[in-house]
């Protein structure tokens, strides 16, 4: 039993649950902004322009409810509230929309750090040549791997044609 409560300590503290976590919290947040954003903004506006009744409101009656006499339900009414179907497509749009627009903007400041091996400098002068943001990346790539090239150490061919014997007899070995 110890064992098992010690893998699920080291699973709780893992990186990757706690970012699950937050990004669950954050994306309840966001989901209930959406939701306002639809049902006190955008569902009024499209009720304004379709005749004033609330979205939600709309439905097909197929039986209409049965009262007494005196006024009491004998029988509810049976209707499909296409409304609140409408009204939800609108919010997964919106929410999507949303979604969409906030990743753009990260992704957009996310690429914006892979300039980092290059000056301001050099990065403004590519710019200015009209250079795409794939061509500095290629660019800052190259210079990369050039710089990686330069700090190894060349191999000489006596040390290649060595590693080619070894690897000959390794093998009449086997």
């Amino acid at each position: 039993m110890k064992k098992f409560f010690k893998d699920f300590k080291a699973f709780i503290a893992k990186g990757n649950v706690v970012d699950m976590a937050v990004g669950v919290i954050i994306g309840a947040a966001f989901s209930a902004i959406v939701t306002s954003l639809v049902n006190d903004i955008v569902m009024p506006l499209i009720s304004l322009a379709v005749g004033g009744a609330s979205v939600a409101d709309w439905k097909w009656v197929i039986t209409e409810a049965v009262y007494d006499a005196n006024g009491v339900l004998v029988t509810a009414e049976t209707a499909l509230h296409y409304g609140n179907f409408i009204q939800a497509i609108i919010d997964f749009l919106l929410i999507a929309l949303c979604l969409f627009l906030a990743l753009k903007i990260i992704m957009k400041l996310k690429n914006g750090s892979k300039f980092e091996a290059l000056t301001k400098e050099e990065v403004k002068a590519m710019r200015k040549e009209g250079k795409s943001y794939h061509e500095i990346h290629a660019e800052d790539a190259r210079k990369k791997a050039e710089a990686e090239a330069a700090k190894a150490p060349a191999e000489t061919t006596e040390s290649l044609l060595k590693d080619i014997r070894e690897l000959l007899k390794e093998k009449s070995a086997k």
